[in-house]
């Protein structure tokens, strides 16, 4: 008889919970890439006034590594809470904060109003962000990849991935229109608070969606199975401690996987912003729109490039975007200091399908790598520590790359250097596609995947 954990979903089922996932995922990061945008467009007038143009951006742009820095913390505590009373509930939590925080955002005195107590305020709030959202990615990709079955979870779990440019295409999308009706002025006063506020009105949307769906199958028999051992005397040992102890390869191996994407991503996109306005001289508008284009474009290739990796394997799919990193970290610059607008696009349009294809079988390839048991944390430990290493820092090098060498070279340098990386990483990962995640645990052991219980399929990539 199938278990209810082990049982295929109904399409329908399965479509509602990605939907929960995905416009939930969009919403947060909405709220985090606001931030980034806004960062390299007005921070650095409204909260660091005073300083040379790339210097109030670096400035502005080390607020927002600040979120960056308190992910792996909300990952900690959210897998902790996540892998003992439910996915669910946390991804609750997780959106009420994230949410809260950037509304608060659109209400901020700025430093001609409080003084330094501006940029104070805007750094806790970012602290409260980046904690949402390390909590966010490991229960929203895993909520899907518990929910969904073993041959396509690849497909599946890529759509909470898709929440990424959607948030960015939202968030790029509104402030694109702002600045096209709003002078520059009038953009700099009051224009920019819309953005944040809106955060309000969809915080409320998305808790609507998320309170409607189910709790994951998976964990939930994990959960029952905990029960039992407990009652019969078994001492459980805490999530995280687990993880270090029997799952460290996976959490460097997902560390690993993460880091080109995670760079290039930024390096696109939030470091775009920058380099087209302050270092070529063209007008914001040119910048946005180029997100705005490659985000639509990086939406649909997401779940393509995770349907892709349920047939060919989540190595190669992989693979394909970090060596492709490789060659278009110099080709992306080049095509910049074209100043052509359509080139610009394509420019961007390219480095996010070549992301796509990194991002997109990510959610099931480090789901895969860990036990019901201590899968959230697990996911989200490897996923935060590399957005500190990687996201976190990416505009804040890049700008002073840019800074220090007037030259684009260095940052193709970098951005290429963290694909290499990548590349590396994946290429000794042993493949999971198709691997089970009802797999027991048993403590002070790596789990062993059901088919290889059953004498085939390839050892998991955790294991010691």
């Amino acid at each position: 008889m199938t278990s209810p954990a082990t049982a295929a979903p109904s399409s329908t089922g399965i479509r509602r919970i990605v939907a929960a996932s995905l416009i939930g995922t969009t919403i947060e990061w909405y709220d985090f890439f606001l931030y980034g945008s806004a960062a390299a467009l007005v921070f650095n007038e409204l909260f660091f006034p005073g300083s040379e143009p790339l210097v109030g951006t670096l400035l502005a742009f080390l607020t927002y590594a600040i979120g960056f820095a308190a992910r792996p913390l909300g990952g900690l505590v959210f897998g902790h809470y996540g892998d003992k009373i439910g996915r669910k509930r946390l991804l609750v939590l997780s959106l009420l904060l994230m949410g809260g925080a950037t509304f608060a955002m659109g209400l901020l005195p700025t430093h001609a109003s409080i003084g330094v107590g501006a940029p104070v305020l805007l750094t806790l709030l970012r602290l409260i962000q980046g904690f949402a959202l390390g909590g966010e990615w490991g229960g929203a990709v895993l909520l899907v990849s518990e929910h969904g079955d073993d041959g396509s979870r690849g497909f599946w779990a890529s759509w909470p991935q898709a929440g990424a440019p959607g948030g960015n295409l939202l968030a790029t999308g509104v402030l694109a229109v702002l600045a096209a009706v709003q002078s520059d002025a009038a953009f700099l006063a009051w224009g920019w608070r819309i953005p944040f506020l809106l955060s309000g009105v969809l915080v409320m949307i998305g808790l609507w969606i998320r309170v409607s769906v189910s709790e994951s199958p998976v964990f939930l028999e994990a959960q029952a199975r905990a029960a039992e051992q407990a009652a019969a005397g078994a001492e459980a040992k805490p999530p995280v401690v687990e993880v270090f102890r029997s799952n460290w390869r996976g959490v460097l191996t997902a560390i690993g996987t993460r880091l080109g994407e995670n760079i290039s991503y930024y390096v696109i996109t939030a470091f775009l912003l920058v380099y087209v306005t302050g270092h070529l001289g063209l007008p914001k508008s040119d910048g946005l729109n180029a997100v705005l284009i490659g985000s639509a474009v990086h939406f649909v290739a997401i779940p393509a490039w995770g349907a892709l990796s349920d047939r060919i394997g989540r190595r190669t799919v992989t693979l394909i975007g970090s060596v492709g990193m490789i060659g278009w970290a110099f080709a992306f610059f080049a095509l910049l200091d074209s100043k052509s607008f359509p080139v610009i696009a394509a420019a961007v349009t390219v480095g996010l399908l070549l992301h796509g294809a990194m991002y997109g079988p990510q959610a099931a390839f480090i789901s895969e790598m860990f036990a019901t048991e201590v899968r959230y944390s697990g996911a989200s430990m490897g996923s935060q520590l590399a957005s500190i290493i990687g996201g976190a820092l990416a505009p804040i090098i890049a700008v002073a790359l840019l800074r220090a060498y007037d030259s684009s070279l260095p940052v193709s340098v970098y951005l290429a250097t963290a694909a290499v990386i990548t590349t590396l990483t994946v290429l000794v990962a042993k493949e999971t596609r198709g691997r089970s995640l009802t797999r027991e645990h048993t403590p002070g052991r790596a789990p062993v995947p059901a088919a290889r219980r059953a004498g085939h399929g390839p050892v998991p990539a955790d294991h010691n």
